[in-house]
């Protein structure tokens, strides 16, 4: 990616449970990078990083992760149209995003959303966001960029066909320039739609000078 390298990977503990779901990225992966939308119809470009596939990747409900870089942004404008990395932690394969079309009845399905409990509170479906490959997009009603502050980062929810398909930490070109350290807790629904894995409650986004590289990760696994 750009000048650099990206990488996927999973964090487990003594006994094999996961600690850690993340993307590390080096420093130069941020230079060289696209300026212009591709002429694809897609707002960005998508670098899908596969996990290991060890017991604590099993015990997640996470498939792979796709890394897209959007160097005009997307929809809707004013808010999200500035260049920024979306950091998609997918529940399904590839092969069955690429289902995903939004021709026919196909929009019917990417429409069809989960049952409220499997969604944190606060969340809304966020309208015109089906992407094909992708799905339909959540977003936190509470988050500052859509109460009159600046975009910098934010946590998206996705779902498909009333699953939950991926989950989704966003930010901007900007804010990672900056070296941040940041942590912060994930709403937490009252459900979820696959018992018996490990599901995360905080996410992070740092920069670790000694090794030059930025981190993207879901963190803080409970059983559920």
């Amino acid at each position: 990616m750009g000048n650099g390298i990206a990488y996927a990977w999973t964090k487990e503990d003594a006994a094999g449970n996961p600690v850690a779901v993340g993307v590390t990225f080096t420093e130069s992966a941020l230079s060289g990078l696209p300026t212009e939308k591709p002429d694809t119809g897609f707002d960005g470009y998508e670098f899908p990083l596969a996990l290991p596939k060890n017991g604590a990747t099993a015990k997640t409900p996470f498939d792979h992760v796709a890394l897209d870089w959007n160097p005009k942004g997307h929809i809707p404008p004013g808010i999200y149209d500035v260049p920024h990395f979306d950091v998609h932690f997918y529940t399904t394969p590839i092969s069955e995003r690429l289902k995903i079309t939004l021709e026919g009845d196909d929009m019917e399905r990417c429409r069809k959303q989960p049952d409220p409990k499997f969604m944190p509170e606060g969340y809304i479906y966020a309208p015109e966001s089906e992407i094909k490959f992708m799905g339909a997009h959540w977003v936190d009603v509470a988050t500052p960029e859509l109460n009159g502050k600046p975009f910098t980062y934010t946590f998206l929810y996705g779902s498909y066909n009333g699953n939950v398909m991926f989950y989704e930490p966003m930010m901007t070109l900007e804010y990672l320039l900056g070296k941040p350290n940041f942590t912060e807790a994930l709403k937490q629904p009252k459900d979820v739609q696959r018992p018996g894995l490990y599901y995360p409650t905080k996410y992070t986004i740092r920069y670790d000078a000694e090794r030059r590289e930025y981190i993207v990760t879901l963190e803080g696994f409970v059983k559920r």
